[in-house]
């Protein structure tokens, strides 16, 4: 395995990170090796935990080390979300943030919160990592004096702590823009956590003491999958089933009034589980190429959003997408690659992610070798393709771009 680990990451840069674009040079990237957190996926409990079928831990291991040697061969820094939440944690302010959004008192009561509270207190950071990762069932809990009816009317493999087998997907957690991290607000339960953990480690791990923030984990549901940087000063905000128009509206706001941007584009997307962030229907593939599902390329729409002099925003539309999009980005059109050749093979490129692609640089992208003609339809087009397996990693239902947040890109030249 070649990416980063703790004590290469402790290092502080000499220049802040920053993300202007999609498809600016990759320079630095955060990664969440699948752990044991996927092992408590069942088929009782993988709907509710967000994933179509329990994945084989090994080999999702084995191609998620896979996919970060191919970032790594092409001179990306990879870290490891697991390795700079421990380093995290070594500050005593994070492992407070930590335990106290792990334990949930009103469903545990307040005895046993108590002794779960006490009991991680007394964990190294790497025991507490783990099982803020991986949760904690009732059979896991430490023994605490006294009877407790909680204890008695659950089931001892029900949780106590809900483990997090979405952290694979660091992209929706924290959104880079400019030289600032926005921490997002995850709008399913299941994922409530997440952002905590995200929160900490930008609060408190070295490497981000000097990182300025954008918008704000408590405000309305907006995630990263839906968040496209366009172009420098051009940001498109899927609207759908995880970004509500509040949540957009907020972000909007957030990043027109610190100058992070000049144009938003609120772009609503059908609220399905095949579509259910932006970059799981479009993608940027280079700086004027997009990767899009064809079954929406011409009714997608967006509402521009832009300062309107006077110390507000000014909401237009709705127009069509690429329009507005290529119009913000100051060229003539947005080329559009089709995923698949046909109306099946698009549907069906499109649920294995085919559209969800990472680029590493412009033109220069990963993408799961399973979709074949997609893949096919993007070197034609004069974009290269780095393929990676995706089997097991898919059962999550996401792609390179959903398993990746860009921390560092280059700027466009």
């Amino acid at each position: 395995m070649t990416a980063h680990t703790i004590a290469e990451t402790e290092a502080l840069p000499d220049a802040a990170p920053r993300a202007d674009s999609e498809v600016g040079p990759l320079r630095t990237v955060l990664l969440h090796r699948p752990g044991n957190e996927l092992k408590r996926l069942t088929p009782r409990n993988n709907d509710q935990l967000l994933f179509d079928g329990v994945p084989w831990v090994g080999r999702a291991q084995e191609e998620h080390d896979a996919f970060a040697a191919t970032l790594t061969s092409k001179g990306v820094e990879v870290l490891l979300l697991a390795d700079v939440l421990v380093q995290a944690l070594e500050d005593n302010r994070a492992r407070i943030a930590g335990i106290h959004s792990a334990v949930n008192e009103r469903r545990l009561g307040i005895d046993l919160a108590d002794a779960l509270r006490s009991h991680l207190t007394s964990l190294d950071a790497p025991q507490l990592a783990q099982v803020l990762m991986t949760g904690m069932t009732f059979e896991e809990l430490p023994a605490a004096e006294g009877a407790s009816l909680v204890r008695r009317m659950h089931l001892p493999i029900d949780f106590a702590v809900d483990p997090l087998p979405n952290l694979l997907f660091t992209r929706d957690s924290s959104v880079w823009v400019g030289d600032r991290v926005a921490i997002t607000s995850l709008a399913l339960p299941a994922r409530d956590r997440e952002t905590t953990l995200t929160d900490l480690i930008y609060a408190y791990h070295p490497r981000f003491r000097r990182t300025g923030r954008a918008y704000g984990a408590h405000s309305a549901p907006l995630e990263g999958g839906d968040v496209l940087l366009l172009a420098p000063g051009v940001i498109a905000i899927g609207v759908g089933e995880r970004t509500t128009p509040a949540g957009a509206e907020s972000f909007a706001r957030s990043a027109l009034a610190d100058g992070l941007a000049h144009t938003v584009l609120a772009v609503p997307i059908a609220q399905e589980r095949a579509t259910m962030h932006l970059d799981t229907v479009c993608t940027m593939v280079d700086r004027d190429a997009v990767v899009m599902y064809p079954a929406i390329r011409h009714n997608l729409s967006a509402y521009p959003m832009r300062l309107d002099g006077n110390g507000g925003v000014r909401v237009d539309g709705p127009v069509p997408f690429l329009e507005a999009a290529a119009e913000a980005m100051g060229i003539e059109r947005l080329r559009v690659i089709d995923t698949g050749l046909d109306p099946v093979t698009a549907e069906r490129e499109q649920w294995d992610d085919g559209n969800n692609t990472l680029a590493v640089g412009p033109g220069l992208v990963v993408a799961y070798e399973r979709n074949v003609e997609t893949n096919e339809r993007l070197e034609a087009a004069g974009i290269e393709v780095l393929r990676i397996a995706g089997s097991e990693l898919g059962s999550g239902r996401g792609g390179p771009r959903c398993m990746s947040c860009p921390i560092d890109r280059a700027p466009l030249v």
